[in-house]
This record gives C-alpha cells, structure tokens and sequence, in this order.
C-alpha cells in the first residue's frame, strides 16, 4: 500500500499544471530592485555632502551692499566689508586724481589707465587685499601716496596700482555701479 500512495502523490504531482520557474527573469528583477535601491542610498549619502558646499545665509546676505557716500569728505577714506573683505572707498583729491593720470603706464608692473579703475576719478573703489599674500595695505604711505602693504613691501600709487615691490598686480576693483551720486551698490 505504501508503494501505491507514493504512486498516486507522484501521479497527482506530474499530473498537477507546473509553471516552469523562469530563474533568468527573477535573477535580473533581484539585480534591478538591488540597482534601484542602492541609487536611492547613494543620492541620500550624497546630497547632504553635495548640499553643505552651497553659501550659507550670512554670505549670501552679503552678496551685494549699499554704501552712502555722502559723509566722506574730499581727502577721507572708508573701509567697508564686502564678502568678508575689507573694500577701500577713497574720495580722492584733485591732486591724487592728477597723480593718478599722470602716469607713464609703461613704467608699470601691470598697466592700467586710472579712467578703467575709477568710474568717476573722484570715487575709487578697491578691494583691499595685496595681490602678493593677503594683506591689508595701509592707506595713504608709501612712496606713491598710495596704499603700502608692510608684510611685504608693496606699494600702490593713488589708484591703487602696484608700483614697487612683490605684488604681481594691482588691487582688485570689485564689481560695483552708482545708484545716484551720494549711494554706490557693490556687487
């Protein structure tokens, strides 16, 4: 009898429908779903990372200023900061402003006419950083009545070009436009 029941199981289970297992198709649904997991782990490791690179909001708050210029007299500078760098304002003199265009430009390091770094020669606007290692120049020394850096020994003329010493070029000028003639907006 024990032979005949493992006749008739065996008879039921040949005679039962099978669907074949299709191991190709559940093996590439295995690596698809794996795939598909693995990217949504590696955008949430990576955006965080990706993310903390963008400006935070105090730099972004200074992305642009509005300085009045309508307290600084003829002869007097203004420090301001911009981006976290110091921005010379200077309302030049007459004088300063000859100085500046009397110039020979083949004589400097980096030539430069005064009328492409001062929009109104009256206004020049700088960032003060030298261009050799970072430091803040001191207004109004040196041997050009300029700027003079005492880290290193570089000398700027009264429109802040380098004149003497390591610096390779002149003070930057930051981007910056009048909104009337007493308010300019820097960057």
């Amino acid at each position: 009898m024990a032979d005949s029941e493992t006749n008739n199981i065996g008879t039921n289970n040949i005679n039962a429908q099978q669907v074949p297992i299709d191991t190709k198709t559940r093996r590439e649904f295995l690596y698809l779903a794996t795939g598909a997991f693995a990217a949504i782990g590696a955008v949430n490791v990576a955006w965080p990372l990706i993310d903390q690179m963008n400006p935070d909001a105090s730099t972004l708050a200074l992305a642009s200023v509005e300085i009045d210029l309508s307290g600084i007299e003829i002869g007097q500078s203004l420090t301001v900061k911009w981006r976290g760098k110091p921005i010379f304002i200077r309302h030049r003199t007459a004088d300063e402003i000859a100085q500046a265009k009397a110039v020979i430009l083949d004589e400097l390091p980096d030539p430069q006419p005064d009328s492409q770094r001062a929009e109104r020669p009256e206004w020049l606007i700088m960032v003060g950083i030298c261009t050799h290692l970072g430091c803040v120049p001191l207004g109004q020394t040196g041997e050009f009545n300029g700027w003079f850096c005492p880290c290193h020994g570089s000398h700027y003329d009264t429109s802040g070009r380098i004149r003497k010493g390591p610096a390779p070029t002149n003070l930057p000028i930051p981007p910056y436009q009048f909104l009337n003639d007493k308010r300019i907006k820097i960057g």
